[in-house]
């Protein structure tokens, strides 16, 4: 990767005179304060991090400063490394496929980074894929609970340990394939977003473990949440590219992850219909899709005018040619949102409004 050197002379950017964030010409200007560190660091989602990096090199190509550094450790890693405190030790940014969480908002305000800038960038969805040398699976979210799920209902109010070993053992109109299912860690927020949306959802399909939510959420959430240990799932780690590889090598396999690793890899694998509904970008913009997730970055406020360029680096992001309908990070499996939404979060960056809770 290569890094420009920051010119000693630079003109004074006015936020106030920035009427769209999104301007090349707004991104050269650099902040006024600067720090022992020229570029920007950042950490977060394997899932947005060829968003981001595309982002990245866009802007250090087409702006005076450095191109910023982006490393993919998952979004609860990224958020682990973002909330440590403030510092040029520490990233500036964390890119996440899921919300912050409020614990992880507490230990940011414990360690010092006690206003966070959350900018949501578009849709994702997560997909059950396999390689195109296999047959497309059709599967129900009850079914891929009952696949995955450590423990499964025996009968009413009962539960045992995961008996299936094949997919057709669940429902005869799966295939007879042993269950071989590689996932991210519990560090990814894809693996947070798919227990959610997918385990969970599949979950509550027992009427009598949808009631227990009201009487006992932790042993609902603990049921519905816990993937099995027994080697059909295979925790394959944050490298999706390395998983998409695999299930070339493997056709019997299955995978998840983000459906931007779908759409760039569409001529070896595919993705499996869920509830009926096929991964497309229309589906999942529209919520159709039953595993359909919002995408975010969050920024510390802080260093905002310290670490040359994080207010350009977010423009630039935000801008329409990167994230807008027909932006360049749609070429790369990005889902943009609506305009009007889309001129909230301009707002927000804009403005540089913190996060708060609500």
């Amino acid at each position: 990767m290569k890094f420009k050197i920051i010119a000693t002379s630079i003109l004074t950017m006015s936020l106030a005179a920035c009427s769209q964030p999104s301007s090349v010409d707004e991104n050269t200007v650099s902040e006024p304060e600067t720090s022992g560190r020229s570029h920007i660091k950042i950490v977060g989602s394997s899932t947005l991090y060829p968003f981001a990096t595309v982002v990245a090199e866009n802007f250090g190509r087409t702006t005076d400063f450095d191109t910023p550094i982006v490393e993919s450790t998952g979004s609860g890693g990224g958020l682990k490394l973002f909330c440590v405190g403030l510092g040029d030790n520490n990233p500036d940014i964390t890119n996440a496929s899921r919300r912050i969480k409020q614990s992880e908002i507490d230990r940011c305000a414990k360690n010092g980074v006690s206003e966070i800038i959350e900018v949501k960038i578009g849709y994702d969805g997560i997909v059950l894929a396999n390689s195109r040398k296999s047959d497309l699976m059709s599967i129900t979210l009850k079914d891929l609970f009952l696949a995955l799920a450590k423990n499964v209902p025996d009968g009413e109010n009962k539960l045992r340990p995961n008996p299936y070993k094949m997919w057709n053992e669940i429902n005869p109109n799966l295939p007879e394939l042993k269950i071989e299912v590689m996932g991210p860690p519990p560090t990814s927020g894809t693996r947070d977003a798919f227990v959610e949306l997918a385990m969970e959802g599949g979950c509550k399909q027992f009427a009598w473990i949808k009631a227990m939510k009201k009487v006992d959420k932790p042993a609902y959430k603990a049921l519905c949440h816990t993937i099995r240990e027994d080697g059909a799932y295979i925790e394959a780690g944050e490298n999706d590219n390395l998983m998409v590889q695999k299930l070339n090598a493997n056709p019997k396999a299955f995978g998840i992850f983000g459906y931007s690793f779908l759409d760039q890899n569409f001529d070896s694998i595919q993705g499996s219909l869920i509830n009926g509904i096929e991964p497309e970008l229309d589906y999942i913009s529209d919520g159709s899709y039953p595993v359909s997730r919002s995408l975010y970055f969050y920024v510390k406020k802080a260093n905002i005018g310290k670490i040359p360029g994080i207010q350009g680096y977010m423009n630039e992001f935000l801008s329409d040619k990167a994230s807008g309908e027909e932006g360049y990070l749609v070429d790369r499996g990005l889902i943009p949102m609506h305009e009007d939404e889309r001129q909230k979060w301009q707002d927000t960056v804009q403005f540089l409004t913190p996060l708060t809770n609500d």
